[in-house]
């Protein structure tokens, strides 16, 4: 005779169930520092420039900057997410190739 429980058909199940929630955690975005490259070409006041319009640097943050990429070959810009490294990165070539400065600017994993 068929029974009204409500168990498995292959007669273990017991009905009774354990409802389980999953979390999604959100990993933080990798960062991404731009770096921009020394040349013997683009002029320092352009250098200051295109760190105070498109990083947002003082006067005296831009010029620091300026120094130590002119000294050292490559300095840090700032830190972002891929997609705002990358815009930034393409705004800079953008604005210095307009102007026909030879400026290069790269993105790396920080």
């Amino acid at each position: 005779m068929a029974s009204d429980d409500r168990s498995n058909d292959d007669g273990r199940g017991t009905g009774v169930g354990v409802a389980t929630r999953t979390r999604t955690r959100t990993k933080q975005p990798q960062p991404y520092k731009v770096l921009m490259l020394n040349d013997d070409y683009t002029p320092m006041e352009f250098v200051v420039l295109c760190l105070q319009r498109f990083f947002r640097m003082s006067l005296e943050d831009a010029t620091r900057v300026m120094l130590h990429v002119h000294q050292k070959g490559v300095g840090v810009c700032g830190i972002f997410s891929y997609e705002v490294a990358e815009t930034k990165v393409t705004q800079v070539m953008d604005f210095a190739r307009s102007q026909q400065h030879p400026l290069q600017c790269t993105l790396e994993k920080a």
